[in-house]
């Protein structure tokens, strides 16, 4: 059984894609048990999730039978994860990251068993629990307690056991009185701080986590932090979503890296977050050198699509969306 360490980053780390800085925390160190003789919690194998683009909303079913007629379906797929292979063991903590509409999401969505995957394989041992939306699973009209209820029933926990633990969601999530309002009388904070006590109070062997931590105020982020540390001290495995790269080196034992559907990169936090740190900078100058050229009008380009490509590509309390 080897022992993963990792130590908190020396000077402040910023959002690669934004420039945005990331509050500081206080450095930790933290010492996780990795069962590497054990089957892994997940096993990826040659994942890949094929989104056919021919079909939408107003797409009709004339519409649909002429476009297969014609053999279009080749031209109008989109391959939103390939290729990818990877293990997670007990008492690792990976952090996924990498540009937005890189394929992020959908990896977790799949490992959740959300989504079915176009090829490979997904090995799970053990109880997964999930946070992947702040509305995932969420009744707007019912009240948090009921809500509570309603996310137990659809993880398929026993009545019994969302019984007992209820006191301790609704303590950790400390909403006061509004537990007995509905929930469409919550900020997004509020439903964060609810979402996130009932997927770590049922005691996951595997917790899935989709960017959901930047949303609330420092206390719960804070008392958050010490959640996620309880989990990974009991060796339990987690996978993050996050673009929050001082998440990722002090708390993760490895990370990937998600480019255009495929693994980059595998590895340590620091050498993982430092490639995307250099690869987003590159991505950035070639849209500053693109923008330069259109305006010269080396490139042809109307006014609006110029216009879309000069604004900033800030993400404010959508940064989960991929």
């Amino acid at each position: 059984m080897s022992q993963g360490i990792t130590d908190a980053p020396s000077a402040p780390l910023v959002d690669p894609d934004t420039d945005q800085s990331i509050t500081d925390v206080e450095p930790v160190a933290i010492a996780r048990p990795i069962d590497e003789t054990a089957p892994p919690a997940l096993a990826v194998r040659e994942l890949g999730v094929q989104y056919n683009l021919r079909f939408g909303k107003n797409t009709r079913m004339r519409t649909s039978f002429r476009n297969a007629l014609r053999r279009e379906q080749s031209d109008r797929t989109f391959w939103a994860l390939r290729n990818a292979t990877f293990t997670v063991h007990r008492g690792e903590s990976v952090g996924v990251i990498g540009p937005n509409g890189a394929g992020k999401s959908t990896l977790l969505l799949v490992l959740a068993g959300i989504i079915t995957p176009s090829e490979g394989v997904v090995e799970v041992n053990g109880h997964i629990s999930t946070l992947l939306s702040l509305q995932a699973g969420f009744d707007q009209d019912l009240s948090g307690l009921d809500n509570i209820a309603l996310a137990g029933a659809l993880m398929g926990i026993p009545h019994d056991t969302m019984q007992r633990i209820t006191p301790d969601v609704i303590e950790f999530a400390d909403l006061g009185k509004f537990i007995d309002a509905p929930l469409k009388t919550y900020s997004s904070g509020m439903r964060a701080r609810l979402g996130f006590s009932i997927a770590t109070a049922v005691d996951p062997d595997i917790l899935l986590l989709d960017e959901v931590l930047q949303t609330g105020d420092e206390v719960f982020r804070e008392k958050s932090r010490q959640r996620i540390i309880s989990v990974l001290q009991a060796a339990k495995a987690v996978v993050l979503v996050t673009h929050d790269m001082t998440w990722v080196t002090e708390f993760c034992t490895r990370a990937l890296l998600i480019e255009d559907g495929r693994v980059a990169l595998d590895g340590a936090p620091e050498e993982v977050v430092r490639v995307h740190r250099e690869h987003s900078q590159a991505r950035r100058a070639a849209r500053r050198e693109a923008i330069d050229r259109m305006r010269r009008g080396e490139i042809a380009i109307d006014a609006a699509d110029l216009r879309r490509l000069e604004e900033p590509k800030g993400r404010g309390s959508r940064r989960s969306a991929e």
